[in-house]
């Protein structure tokens, strides 16, 4: 199929960004690596009558480092992050989780900001960060704010980005020397789609120990204290997890395996000495 019929504009800056936004009033779309948004258009999913180029605006592909933290602007490619383009000092997790995705042609041009904003529940963006605690920097035209990744994704495909807002960055909180992060996902071959995602970060000079189920066909389901995972020994506790699973309506039988397998994988990554 051939896409609708649409403009392009470049934008230089985000200012210009979300007042292009606000004119088309609904009407237009953000465009970077195009990775997701381009299979749409020419399925006619998606019908824009404007796309907005935002790769020229800086402030999307700098990466600020601080000694806790690292902010990552939302237009950085997954291959710049698979490729070491972050200092691996508390961030060690996220080059193997941006080596999984997809393949390297879609790496290449797939941005985590992208990602995030698209919301697709199967992808890696979505749950990694939700578990990592990452804050999404949201800019507009009423200025700037910050909402926890698991606030900014509300539902399948759905963000909580206001009308002419964007993303702007995305700020990471390094995991300290005795953190570590668990990830594990199924699928059927490697570069497709995942059928259940399992994350947890185990941070205790932090006191940050957090679960994250994903590819659940809607949003991640977080568990801020994976404590009540555990049993008293401290294994894995499955029952729990199918009482959280219970509890998001995941029903069918193979769903509910593959996401006990991916995060009992994930768990005892995590929690390996």
């Amino acid at each position: 199929m051939k896409p609708f019929p649409f403009d392009v504009a470049r934008a230089h800056s985000l200012a210009e960004a979300t007042r292009a936004l606000v004119t088309a009033d609904g009407a237009a779309r953000l465009v970077a690596g195009a990775q997701s948004l381009g299979p749409m258009l020419n399925l006619r999913l998606a019908q824009p009558t404007l796309l907005i180029d935002i790769t020229g605006i800086p402030e999307l592909t700098r990466i600020d480092n601080a000694p806790d933290s690292v902010t990552l602007g939302s237009c950085i490619t997954t291959a710049n992050i698979e490729d070491g383009r972050l200092p691996d000092r508390g961030l060690a997790a996220l080059p193997a989780i941006a080596a999984q995705i997809a393949y390297r042609a879609v790496r290449n041009r797939g941005t985590i900001g992208g990602s995030l904003c698209h919301a697709d529940p199967a992808a890696d963006w979505v749950t990694a960060l939700c578990a990592l605690g990452a804050e999404c920097i949201i800019t507009g035209p009423k200025g700037t704010r910050r909402l926890p990744a698991d606030q900014f994704i509300v539902g399948p495909y759905e963000t909580a980005l206001a009308p002419g807002e964007m993303l702007e960055a995305i700020k990471i909180v390094r995991l300290s020397p005795r953190g570590r992060c668990g990830y594990y996902k199924v699928c059927r071959k490697v570069g497709e789609f995942a059928l259940a995602i399992g994350a947890v970060v185990h941070d205790p000079d932090r006191e940050v120990f957090r679960a994250v189920i994903g590819a659940t066909h809607g949003r991640p389901i977080v568990v801020p204290d994976a404590r009540q995972l555990q049993r008293a020994d401290k294994s894995f506790d499955e029952a729990t997890v199918l009482r959280v699973l219970d509890q998001a309506g995941i029903t069918e039988h193979a769903a509910r395996r593959q996401h006990v397998a991916a995060l009992t994988r994930a768990y005892q990554r995590a929690t390996a000495a």
